[in-house]
């Protein structure tokens, strides 16, 4: 009883039960209902009839002999009729039955007076003498003695003669047969019913079991279900929800996996390159703890510096970490306003000037930009500019050049920063926005890199719904390039 169909079908078969009871019931009363109106209708004059026959009541004495010569008269008519003579409160003065079968002594006038007026509404029930608890229709009519009412002949058309005849007549062929072809059409509804339940279940079976399969694999496999293309019914809706979403749930997974590799690989590096510059730090320091007082001033203070570039190195790390941390949270909203990029690009230029032509590399700036305006969060932008430039003077031997050009387009304004520096290997090309991914090895290269740098900077123009290129050859340089909307002033 734990299945669907077999809770369907118990339902089903209650209400085809029920159904087919109230309908029985439902039938008998109406017919019952009916039959009686037609009887009453039919059988109304029988009253006035004996009325006009003879006088049955005189001087308020009852003519009981005639009431009984009368009464098998109107029996003729109908034989189930029971006829009563009432005084005018409705005391019964006689009638044609036994004596011991008469259970009351008088009838209600109500419904007798409503009839006679003409305004009832058929079938009419009144008093039935010989049953206290059961009401019958009835055909009535004044008894006058000139123009005095003397009383009432009240006839009951379904008498205790009647309800033997229904009895009969409840277990005969015809009842019994009724009752066959109903139980037949119960029964056929039945199956029906139960066919059409196992042709919907049999679906909900086959999902079901296809859920459990799949769930019980932790989702590592997939659900053999087609996905319907056209609107279907409410199941096809279900099973293509499941497919979509078990779809769903196995690239989160996927998500999961790669982001729990990443985390793990980040930790790592995160160790690695805390340690470093930490213990770098420690050695220096205790050993001007140690031996500050017999060295030299000059060894002291080159002791001082080490310690110093570590500190800067570790300061770095730390703020490129919390910043990108805080870019792939979802705390950061880019705030978008109109700037102009050639403007940014020369004030990014001029702040690298000094350190470029320290290490006398040439730091160029090539336009063809006519001014137009771009949209982005200016201060996200600088930092993307800030570390592509950094990046570039870095790798860049001495007597090299860094350009940083802007070309606009019909729809976008692009930034390249290009390096004639020592390129990429084809094979690293791809890893170069990872974390903490440098393209040389030494001191010399994570001297003063984070190795955060590229990937702050892919994640900014995500935000910004830009991509990054780039383009390197080994010992040729590299270039990468980036390009934002044109900001359209309102006419």
């Amino acid at each position: 009883m734990n299945s669907l169909f077999a809770r369907l079908s118990l339902a089903l078969l209650t209400i085809v039960i029920l159904m087919g009871a109230s309908l029985f019931f439902a039938e008998r009363y109406f017919t019952r209902t009916y039959y009686e109106e037609l009887s009453q209708k039919l059988n109304a004059p029988i009253a006035m009839y004996v009325t006009d026959q003879r006088q049955l009541i005189s001087d308020g004495r009852p003519d009981l002999d005639s009431l009984r010569d009368l009464a098998s008269h109107a029996m003729v008519i109908n034989p189930t009729a029971e006829i009563y003579l009432l005084d005018t409160e409705g005391n019964i003065l006689g009638h044609n039955l036994p004596d011991e079968s008469v259970l009351m002594s008088r009838v209600d006038l109500a419904p007798i007076r409503s009839l006679i007026a003409g305004n009832a509404r058929f079938p009419l029930r009144g008093d039935d003498p010989r049953n206290v608890s059961e009401a019958k229709v009835f055909s009535a009519a004044e008894v006058r003695s000139g123009d005095a009412l003397e009383g009432y002949l009240y006839v009951v058309l379904g008498g205790q003669t009647y309800e033997a005849l229904a009895s009969d007549i409840s277990g005969s062929y015809a009842t019994r047969a009724s009752a066959v072809v109903a139980v037949c059409i119960v029964v056929l509804t039945a199956l029906v019913g139960f066919l059409v339940f196992h042709l919907l279940t049999k679906r909900l079976k086959r999902l079901s079991a296809e859920m459990q399969r799949v769930t019980e694999s932790h989702f590592t496999e997939s659900p053999d279900l087609a996905k319907s293309e056209s609107v279907g019914d409410e199941i096809d809706a279900l099973s293509n929800a499941f497919v979509d979403m078990s779809q769903q749930i196995r690239t989160q997974i996927d998500q999961l996996k790669e982001n729990d590799r990443l985390r793990r690989e980040l930790v790592s590096n995160i160790s690695h390159d805390l340690r470093t510059p930490l213990a770098a730090m420690q050695g220096y320091i205790e050993t001007l703890v140690i031996k500050g007082d017999a060295m030299s001033e000059e060894e002291r203070g080159r002791y001082l510096r080490i310690a110093r570039k570590h500190t800067v190195r570790l300061n770095t790390l730390i703020g490129d970490l919390f910043e990108l941390a805080k870019l792939d949270s979802a705390s950061v909203t880019p705030s978008l306003e109109a700037f102009s990029l050639a403007e940014l690009v020369q004030d990014i230029a001029q702040e690298f000037q000094l350190e470029s032509e320290m290490k006398d590399i040439r730091l160029e700036v090539e336009s063809d930009s006519s001014g137009a305006f771009t949209i982005g969060d200016i201060g996200l932008i600088q930092r993307v500019l800030e570390n592509l430039v950094k990046n570039a003077i870095r790798f860049t031997p001495a007597g090299g050049a860094v350009t940083v050009s802007i070309r606009e387009r019909d729809e976008s304004i692009a930034v390249a920063v290009s390096d004639n520096g020592p390129g990429i290997p084809e094979q690293e090309v791809p890893r170069i926005f990872d974390r903490f991914y440098r393209a040389l090895d030494g001191e010399e290269a994570r001297s003063d890199s984070s190795g955060l740098g590229l990937a702050i900077v892919k994640r900014i123009l995500d935000l910004h719904d830009s991509r990054i290129t780039v383009e390197s050859k080994v010992n040729a340089g590299t270039r990468f390039e980036f390009a934002l909307p044109v900001y359209e002033r309102a006419a």
